[in-house]
């Protein structure tokens, strides 16, 4: 852990990092058979956990850490973002976002038409962890998966059992020595952005993505990546609308037809728009239920970031209000953060 102090950095600091080997896609493993602080932490590995709602901002984070933590290295635990593909509809971050931050278990599983079980997570995800600390470097959890993170972190974990069912009790007992940031942002405010950034990934190409990824012969099926929120939604769509069917490919336009298309398009956007403001109650819920059990979360209240970016987003100033989002997510959500890791890491 002295190797990671030793090259923190300041908040003022410039910061340059050294490229990073080639990550080498890892062999996936079959399924196997409070606070977290109660026990002596001293033989653990340290981790760092960044957990919130879907869109609260734990990647930047993950990152503007790693940016003051220069050997850190992040391990993703977004169930969707295990698959590879649909990088749009599943909100993977971009690689020029990176910043040459080494990333695992993103984009990595390629038999998307089948589920990850907690269980082979627990399996993956822990040889990832020793992995990267035996090197001494510094592991990041990052992402909204919460029955996964469950999985990973506990000493005992039995898979027949679901501790977020009200009759179970979550355990306090983790094979990790762990720090838990939780960023969270007011219900208000947060379900609002939601439905933005799905606007934002369909100008970003997220219909087209899904266009390509339409299987008219998996209609229907619910199994692994084809469980991403924007999938069942436009496979609906798409079988009244083939992906084909454009004038560019020949098809005659039809007012009748295109106002239908155009009604059809619009509840599959509500419909995401629905689905997505529900995953994130049940994730909040879940964190909330985690805390309850014992676990020990700092929470950051990202609230006000995301009212001056949504500010900044309507707003045909650009300057001001893109300084006035970042310094407010510098100053309440980076900041502290920086300073609870490197107390956690001095412990």
């Amino acid at each position: 852990m002295e190797h990671i102090l030793s090259s923190f950095h300041s908040l003022d600091s410039p910061v340059f990092h050294r490229p990073l080997p080639l990550h080498r896609r890892p062999r996936w493993p079959r399924m196997g058979s409070s606070t977290p602080h109660h026990r002596n932490n001293q033989n653990k590995t340290k981790l760092i956990v960044i957990m919130g709602a879907t869109g609260t901002g734990k990647s930047r984070l993950s990152i503007d850490l790693s940016t003051h933590f220069p050997h850190s290295q992040i391990i993703n635990s977004d169930k969707m973002q295990l698959y590879n593909g649909l990088d749009i509809t599943t909100n993977k971050i971009p690689l020029p976002e990176r910043k040459g931050v080494q990333h695992y278990l993103l984009g990595e599983f390629d038999s998307i038409d089948a589920d990850v079980e907690p269980s082979q997570f627990r399996s993956a995800a822990g040889s990832t962890i020793a992995d990267i600390a035996s090197r001494g470097n510094l592991p990041l959890l990052v992402g909204g998966s919460n029955t996964f993170i469950h999985a990973l972190l506990v000493e005992t974990f039995d898979p027949q059992v679901d501790v977020f069912a009200e009759s179970s009790s979550v355990s306090r007992a983790l094979r990790y020595d762990c720090c838990f940031l939780w960023v969270d942002v007011a219900w208000s405010v947060l379900s609002e952005y939601l439905c933005i950034r799905v606007d934002e990934m369909l100008d970003s190409g997220m219909l087209e993505e899904l266009a390509q990824f339409y299987d008219p012969t998996k209609a229907g099926v619910m199994v692994g990546l084809r469980k991403a929120i924007g999938v069942p939604e436009f496979d609906a769509y798409f079988r009244k609308y083939q992906p084909w069917e454009s004038p560019e490919n020949g098809v005659v336009p039809n007012k009748d037809r295109d106002q239908s298309r155009r009604e059809a398009y619009e509840e599959a956007l509500r419909e995401i728009k629905d689905n997505t403001c529900r995953l994130a109650k049940r994730q909040i819920g879940k964190i909330l239920r985690l805390r309850e059990g014992g676990w020990d979360f700092t929470r950051f209240d990202a609230t006000a970031t995301f009212q001056a970016l949504m500010k900044k987003k309507q707003s045909s100033a650009v300057a001001a209000p893109e300084l006035e989002w970042r310094e407010i997510w510098e100053r309440e959500v980076v900041e502290p953060s920086v300073k609870i890791v490197k107390r956690f890491l001095e412990e």
